[in-house]
């Protein structure tokens, strides 16, 4: 299992089409492809939804788009739940769940470099789904470790089915609620959030990364047991490689850096050219390689991606795929220059 670097191209999962094969279309296009989360599709595929199938407790309202918690259901439900553990098969994604995914588990897929899935993490889910009383699912000790547990085994699953098609399938961890963590707003510790983390992370086969949009203590991030860390280094580049010590320790492990460096969505992608994003992250690199880390290793062990995902402008202007379009070009500029296969 090799997890490819040398500026190869992959994407965040969520995007903002309808059109089931132009999403697919889309993901394909870039080295390492990976199945869309297609939201306005349907409610099924916000990526919370998506993540909670199954889970005791529950309550989804389609028509609404809500989703919530009860404690009582919870109760009811848990049992039956607990005796699915050594199904495999109940843990996976069901078409219901998603437009894509089954069909991208049918693809010939074993000449990419590598493939990826994705699944919401327990941080996140834990912050966002509510109880009957309004309160985060990740402040219930009761809950917090099933979820954990539950967790787990839909990463497995999932990445046990992609391994199948490729060897060097991976998996993200999405978890844009880390930077909640560490806004001191959110009441959930960010001692809690490593323990629970780790915990979650030691049950969870690899190799497996963390993505997220925003800007936690990347101190934090960057000596969690993870093979790739994903960032939108458009807005966070300069405040991540000032954790140079740290940058270092995780390239040393043979860690994965994929630097999201093209906007999608249309104001300021419409502001950027391949040569200001080619500049900006020239110049994040520069900046570690003064600090003593080998360009060679850096590069080696780096990935290309857009910044963030993006829920509007797929069929009016395709910035999306006009972003991912821009990624590929960027990618096979900057690999010729560096000599890199």
């Amino acid at each position: 299992m090799t997890i490819p670097g040398n500026l190869l191209t992959t994407a965040m999962a969520v995007m903002p089409h309808t059109d089931v094969d132009q999403a697919l279309k889309a993901a394909l296009s870039l080295d390492v492809p990976f199945w869309p989360q297609l939201p306005l599709h349907s409610y099924y595929e916000d990526m919370y939804v998506q993540a909670s199938e199954h889970f005791p407790g529950i309550q989804l309202n389609l028509p609404d788009r809500t989703l919530s918690f009860s404690f009582e259901k919870f109760i009811q439900e848990i049992e039956q739940t607990a005796a699915r553990f050594e199904t495999p098969e109940y843990f996976d994604i069901s078409a219901t769940y998603s437009a894509v995914y089954h069909r991208f588990l049918a693809l010939d897929l074993a000449d990419r470099p590598a493939i990826r899935g994705q699944i919401e993490g327990p941080v996140s889910l834990g912050m966002n789904i509510l109880d009957q009383d309004k309160r985060p699912i990740v402040f219930d000790d009761n809950v917090r470790p099933f979820l954990l547990e539950f967790l787990s085994r839909r990463v497995n699953v999932q990445l046990q089915n992609l391994k199948k098609l490729n060897s060097n399938a991976f998996m993200f961890i999405d978890e844009p609620g880390l930077q909640f963590v560490f806004s001191g707003m959110s009441g959930y510790s960010d001692l809690a959030a490593k323990r629970d983390l780790e915990t979650f992370l030691s049950l969870v086969d690899r190799p497996v990364g963390i993505h997220l949009c925003g800007n936690p203590d990347w101190d934090f991030l960057l000596n969690l047991d993870i093979n790739v860390l994903s960032l939108d280094t458009c807005s966070n580049g300069e405040i991540f490689t000032s954790y140079t010590a740290s940058i270092r320790a995780f390239l040393d492990r043979g860690g994965i850096i994929v630097w999201g460096g093209i906007p999608t969505n249309i104001e300021p992608f419409e502001k950027e050219t391949i040569a200001s994003i080619e500049s900006r992250l020239k110049s994040l690199w520069e900046k570690l390689t003064k600090s003593g880390i080998d360009r060679e290793l850096l590069l080696s062990q780096s990935m290309l991606s857009p910044a963030t995902c993006c829920l509007v402008n797929a069929e009016r202007e395709g910035t999306v795929e006009k972003a991912f379009a821009l990624t590929k070009q960027l990618s096979a500029k900057l690999r010729a220059e560096y000599c890199l296969n």
